[in-house]
């Protein structure tokens, strides 16, 4: 890549700002207009110094500030790069995997929890299962190119899988061999701040934005198949919906 001075330029003298401060700005400003791209690697910490003719550091400092934003990741042994975020559309039903697989990126699940039993109350309800009916659930944290970007919660009918164990990566490709792929879904989004439990398994600092999809997915005959909570790191994830005006 070219210099990081030829990309962002020099930074601004006369403003009265930390010199950090000013180095978090012209780079956030920079990835804000893809003059630096997603998943594109940054100089060392040493080459920036002297391109810009600042400090150590000031450059650790302004990467460290851009890092809590979720603007940059630093990567074990590799280096500091901007940080990818992926769009996830409302208007297709499409699984993780299959939503990671299609930007190019590698999707991993590292599991929490993998069980059976009865259905509880709140699952009755939101499912339609009569009291005692069996299902399954799979809780675990959900990776892409390594990096954790969502925690998933899943309860899904026993008639929709052969076992727990059937779930390997996708629960979308598990249910699909069983014959039992949703076809439609209703989902819902909310604004989240994690716990400290959710911030120490994201990745994240406790009390980070995040967002919760709630989804609850039908077969054509109506039943519904599938219950997940879904809890994205805000920092990873953006949310699009494309939007046709009605017929009057």
């Amino acid at each position: 890549m070219a210099s990081l001075s030829q990309v962002i330029g020099r930074l601004e003298e006369k403003a009265r700002a930390p010199l950090y401060q000013k180095l978090q700005r012209a780079l956030r400003e920079a990835i804000a207009d893809n003059r630096l791209t997603a998943d594109e690697a940054l100089p060392p910490e040493r080459d920036i110094a002297l391109d810009l003719g600042v400090s150590r550091i000031t450059v650790r400092k302004a990467l460290d500030a851009l890092a809590d934003e979720g603007l940059v990741t630093r990567r074990q042994g590799a280096g500091t790069f901007v940080a990818a975020r992926v769009e996830k559309s409302f208007s297709k039903l499409s699984s993780f995997s299959e939503d990671m697989v299609s930007r190019g990126r590698t999707p991993h699940s590292v599991w929490l929890r993998r069980t059976d039993g009865a259905v509880t109350p709140e699952e009755s309800m939101v499912l339609g299962l009569g009291p005692g009916t069996p299902v399954y659930r799979f809780n675990r944290i959900r990776y892409a190119d390594g990096d954790p970007m969502a925690l998933e919660y899943s309860t899904v009918p026993s008639f929709a899988l052969a076992s727990k164990e059937a779930v390997e990566t996708s629960l979308y490709e598990a249910l699909e061999r069983h014959g039992a792929r949703p076809v439609r879904a209703l989902q819902r989004l909310r604004a989240v701040l994690f716990n400290a439990e959710q911030a120490q398994l994201l990745g994240v600092e406790s009390g980070a934005p995040g967002l919760l999809i709630e989804r609850r997915g039908f077969l054509r005959d109506g039943r519904a198949v599938e219950f997940t909570r879904s809890f994205y790191r805000g920092d990873a994830y953006d949310f699009v919906a494309e939007l046709n005006i009605g017929s009057a």
